[in-house]
């Protein structure tokens, strides 16, 4: 009888880790999303959305018929595809529940960062495929936002790469739980400055305003509904909670399993929902803190986020 090697039964494991990892942040992000518009609702006084009512939007969406404009392309029919495939792919490679990554070959920073880029590229570019000009409009607010804070984002998790000296999550996290990074003081800069693009990409004022999504962010949604419509909502979503993700893997790895044991593995798990509903609730509470600023104004803030990390980088060339 043929066994199978042990090197290969550990990459299996691993494999179906990253997937039910995946997944279950796929299952959750509505989760998250509900308690933040509950939160916001709270705060300001009203009654608001429940919990759960990003659940019962999607299953309203998913019984309904997809109806797209007649001009519509190609890219308008894959787009839901391929933010829900490139954000999971992200979601299965990172070393979320435990300091190693299920994935390896996915949990590299470089990849990460085209993953990201192209789920915003597919975002803006079906805004101007389905050929209304309102789609078009929300199309440049998006790619005007991702010029804006991207830098931010990967000049803050350079830095952080370079003190732990190397491009891989899993690294990176391993290095920082254990205390044996260089140059901690960039690492802390940095980290304010990735705490700054974590916030604007999940979509926090003043930077969007869920209850007015159409006329910001999401504008290349207006021609979209039925169950496109509820994956491209599946998918932005997935990506805030992966994005406030990262910042929980990077930053703050501690409570992650350091062994793959059922045990280790559950209380890394428990540890880790904690840690990112703490995050939620103090974005939600800074969120609501602060007045809504003109989207044209916008760049005079993500200026300062991009000139923290760019002392962060300094700070990192003269070993402090």
């Amino acid at each position: 009888m043929m066994t199978i090697p042990n090197e290969i039964m550990t990459s299996m494991t691993m494999w179906l880790f990253g997937l039910f990892q995946g997944v279950l942040l796929l299952l959750l992000a509505p989760l998250y999303s509900g308690l933040s518009r509950m939160m916001r609702a709270r705060i300001q006084s009203r009654r608001g959305p429940g919990l759960l009512q990003d659940y019962r939007d999607i299953i309203k969406l998913m019984k309904r018929q997809n109806i797209a404009p007649e001009a519509a392309g190609a890219v308008s029919k894959i787009m839901p595809y391929v933010l829900i495939g490139s954000i999971l792919v992200i979601a299965m490679g990172l070393p979320l529940f435990t300091r190693y990554s299920p994935i390896s070959s996915v949990a590299d920073l470089i990849t990460i960062i085209y993953l990201f880029a192209l789920f915003r590229f597919f975002f803006s570019i079906a805004g101007l495929d389905s050929n209304s000009s309102f789609a078009g409009i929300g199309a440049s607010r998006e790619v005007t936002l991702g010029v804006l804070v991207e830098p931010t984002l990967m000049l803050s998790l350079l830095v952080i790469a370079l003190c732990a000296g190397s491009t891989h999550l899993g690294v990176i996290s391993n290095t920082i739980a254990t205390y044996q990074i260089t140059a901690p003081i960039s690492v802390m800069i940095a980290a304010g400055a990735l705490a700054f693009a974590v916030f604007v990409e999940m979509g926090k004022i003043p930077f969007d305003l869920a209850e007015a999504e159409q006329e910001l962010q999401e504008g290349p949604l207006t021609e979209y509904s039925g169950p496109a419509f509820a994956m491209i909502k599946i998918g932005l979503s997935l990506k805030q909670m992966i994005i406030a993700a990262i910042f929980i893997s990077v930053v703050i790895p501690y409570g992650a399993a350091t062994e793959f044991s059922l045990s280790a593995v559950f209380v890394g798990t428990f540890i880790f929902f904690v840690k990112l509903t703490a995050l939620y609730i103090i974005a939600c509470l800074f969120e609501n803190s602060i007045a809504r600023l003109r989207f044209m104004l916008t760049g005079n803030v993500t200026v300062m986020g991009f000139g923290i990390s760019v002392l962060a980088f300094i700070f990192y060339l003269v070993g402090l």
